[in-house]
């Protein structure tokens, strides 16, 4: 069984990615947080640092494209291939209100000519480069219903892999995944298909493998995975519960390394809050020390509250 790591913008970092492939692991590709090529600057010297070779030692690591201009992507990909990659992934699924106001991620999905030029001229690039790409997508903008247009769509193009994350735009990541759409892709898509959505736990997952009357393999996890690290193993029998003093490690570890890199205090606070908002699944009967920490604006009342919480 393959799991793929989704991208989560300012979480799933080079840091977090290699705090998590040492004590995790189970992660057969890590999705990085998407970049968005200009006709400036194909990629930032911040985008760089967190995508070298050195930043990403024994991890198999996959770029994340956002722009809706064919000649910014074959750029930004052309700059990613001297840098060592072989894949690179296009995003059509960022629900993000500036982002689809420019027409990109799941802004893109309902031009849908704009976007089989698009593809002709990045599937173009792809066959004479030798670069892979993959596609992660939403089912559409406005409507479910537009997905069926898009499987004939991407049908038309040697997608290295389909990521679909079956909800519409305007759902952004609430209520239940619209399954029957995925169901109609398995029997559609000429693709190789990867399932991206709300699966929490190994009950969700085997849940889901009821309804589709097949195995999912490669899947996509994101906020399950930042929910409960141990998730990975879990699903691939590895790991049969959480390891609270693993997880102790893991929280050290992240919390150490962005304060030997970020400044002042409290963007380290915050960056371990926005964590915390995930984490916070896993410990019930906390919620009182969980609610202090989420409000703490000092190193001192952050680790209070958080080591009344992993020390119990």
């Amino acid at each position: 069984m393959k799991i793929y790591f989704a991208p989560l913008e300012g979480i799933t970092n080079y840091i977090f990615r290699n705090t998590y492939n040492g004590l995790y692991g189970n992660i057969d590709k890590y999705f990085a947080p998407f970049i968005s090529p200009s006709e400036k600057c194909p990629i930032t010297p911040r985008e760089r640092k967190d995508l070298i070779p050195d930043h990403n030692t024994g991890i198999c690591l996959v770029p994340q494209l956002l722009t809706c201009r064919s000649n910014h992507f074959i750029e930004g990909a052309q700059e990613l291939k001297t840098m060592g990659y072989t894949e690179v992934n296009l995003n059509l699924g960022c629900p993000s209100g500036t982002v689809c106001a420019k027409g990109k991620g799941a802004g893109f999905l309902p031009n849908t000519l704009e976007l089989q030029r698009f593809l002709d001229d990045i599937y173009s690039y792809s066959e004479s480069d030798g670069m892979k790409i993959s596609i992660k997508t939403r089912l559409g903008y406005f409507n479910p219903d537009e997905f069926y247009d898009l499987i004939d769509i991407f049908n038309q193009y040697p997608v290295y892999e389909l990521i679909v994350h079956p909800r519409i735009r305007s759902d952004f990541y609430k209520g239940e995944p619209r399954k029957e759409y995925f169901a109609y892709a398995l029997g559609h898509s000429k693709c190789p298909l990867v399932y991206n959505g709300n699966i929490y736990s190994v009950s969700d997952y085997d849940e889901m493998k009821c309804t589709f009357g097949t195995d999912l393999d490669p899947v996509m996890l994101g906020r399950g995975l930042i929910a409960d690290p141990s998730l990975a193993g879990k699903l691939k029998g590895t790991t049969q519960e959480t390891d609270i003093a693993k997880f102790k490690k893991f929280h050290d570890t992240l919390y150490h390394e962005y304060q030997k890199i970020m400044s002042p205090d409290i963007n380290v606070i915050y960056k371990m809050r926005e964590l915390w908002s995930y984490w916070q699944l896993q410990f019930e009967g906390s919620e009182r020390d969980i609610k202090k920490l989420l409000k703490a604006k000092k190193y001192s009342e952050y680790e209070d509250a958080v080591y009344r919480i992993l020390d119990r």
